[in-house]
This record gives structure tokens, C-alpha cells and sequence, in this order.
């Protein structure tokens, strides 16, 4: 399982990368093969601000729906448009190509988890 130490996590299983004031968000390695086969990710969410904790969206895979909730609070200003034609993305490279959002952020950074910490929440 692929948990990179370079990136930060939620307990609700998203992944993100700070660089600067702006984060890209998508769930992690371990969110994903839970799931399985994704077939559709749901994201309307850009140019709103979000609460962090709040729902941005859903996942949908083969036997469930999953929502997807902001690691920090911020404004969402980019959905990844390649996941509309491709969502299996998110299974191939969750960490790559499979993202989900880009954040302005505004607060929440500090309660993210190490990938340490991540890894010890899952057990591995």
C-alpha cells in the first residue's frame, strides 16, 4: 500500500499536498481500495468555500457511494476534469492523476495527520 510520507491525511481518508497557500486533495491508496472500482466522482463544488469536514462531493464505485469531505477549510477552485471521462483514475494513481481538487486554503492545516500518524490509523 502506498502512503507517501510527503503528503497529508484526514481520518476520513483524503490525501492532501500543500504547496504554498493551495492544496490538491484526492483520497488515498488505502480509500480507494476499499471502495473498488470507481465508476464516477461526483464534484460541483468549484468556487464555493467549504467548512473543513464539510462534503465537496461523492465518489461512486461498483456497490457504494462514498462522500468526500474537505481535509481544511478553503475555497475550492479546481475540480480535475480528466476523472469525468476516466474516475478510474482514482484507482490507477490516487496520489498522480486520479486528484480531485485544488483548495485556496483558508484554515484546518495543523489537524492534518503525518503519514506516520495515517498508517497507525489503518493499521499498517
Amino acid at each position: 500500500m502506498n502512503i507517501p510520507d510527503s503528503l497529508k491525511y484526514t481520518k476520513d481518508h483524503e490525501w492532501v499536498k500543500i504547496e504554498g497557500n493551495t492544496a490538491t486533495v484526492g483520497i488515498t491508496d488505502f480509500a480507494q481500495g476499499e471502495l473498488g472500482d470507481i465508476v464516477y466522482v461526483d464534484i460541483t463544488s468549484v468556487g464555493q468555500e467549504i467548512a473543513e469536514h464539510e462534503i465537496f462531493g461523492t465518489v461512486e464505485a461498483v456497490k457504494t457511494v462514498s462522500d468526500l469531505y474537505m481535509p481544511v477549510s478553503g475555497k475550492v477552485i479546481e475540480l480535475n476534469p480528466a476523472l469525468d471521462a476516466a474516475p478510474e483514475k482514482v484507482n490507477e494513481d490516487p496520489y498522480g492523476e486520479g486528484w480531485m481538487i485544488k483548495i485556496e486554503v483558508k484554515s484546518g492545516v495543523e489537524g492534518l495527520l503525518s503519514a506516520a500518524q495515517y498508517k497507525e490509523l489503518i493499521g499498517k
